[in-house]
């Protein structure tokens, strides 16, 4: 006899695909317009219909996938507009956070962070992407975790999940040989407990390389 998967059970397997899948999309795992099928994702998964349903809902409703009036369920493809609209917000948001963090920017902070660029270093000179992706978001999320401002910081990490494919076809645009230079900047103000310029550094990398995309 078939037996129908508890409230509990179903709410997990949604939770596990939504989780995969929001990973898979900010790093840049997937290209701009990819499409998902419910089918596909379920047998990647091992899950019924209804989570994987509910995963790409929830997706979809922040601005991860985009949903066509036929169904149609994919990446987005970002307009100029878009891009550019997503690259202000990422300033301001950014920013903000960055200048918070600042007072609380002890060695340790710092330490880590030039671990992590080191990270992205060695995924530059093996041009992968996806690595690059993961490490230049860590290197932003760990600054930020130290601004003390969590509502501020899910705002950021939701843009960052809306450009995650745009940011894969920006590294192949951009042909890196080098780790980010504003890296090497924000460390350098973090260090010398120089406000405008980490305002400047920080709002620099997160807009620079996007701006590329509008032109």
């Amino acid at each position: 006899m078939l037996i129908n998967p508890r409230p509990a059970d179903t709410s997990s397997a949604h939770d596990r695909v939504y989780r995969a899948l929001r990973t898979r999309i900010m790093h840049g795992e997937m290209a701009p317009g990819q499409a998902l099928t419910l089918r596909g994702i379920g047998k990647e998964f091992d899950v019924s219909m209804t989570p994987a349903r509910e995963a790409l809902r929830r997706l979809a409703a922040e601005g991860a996938l985009f949903l066509s009036s036929s169904g149609r369920v994919s990446t987005p493809e970002l307009s100029s507009e878009r891009i550019e609209e997503l690259a202000a917000l990422r300033a301001l948001i950014e920013v903000e956070l960055a200048s918070r963090a600042l007072p609380r920017a002890h060695i340790a902070l710092i330490e880590r962070l030039q671990s992590i660029n080191a990270v992205t270093a060695e995924a530059v000179a093996q041009r992968d992407a996806v690595t690059y992706i993961r490490t230049n978001l860590e290197f932003h999320r760990t600054l930020y975790l130290r601004a003390q401002a969590p509502a501020m910081l899910a705002m950021a990490e939701t843009v960052w999940l809306q450009l995650g494919p745009t940011m894969r076809a920006l590294y192949g645009r951009l042909r890196r040989t080098e780790p980010p230079q504003f890296h090497r900047m924000i460390i350098a103000a973090l260090k010398a407990g120089d406000e405008p310029g980490l305002r400047l550094a920080v709002r620099s990398d997160v807009t620079q390389g996007l701006r590329l995309l509008t032109t």
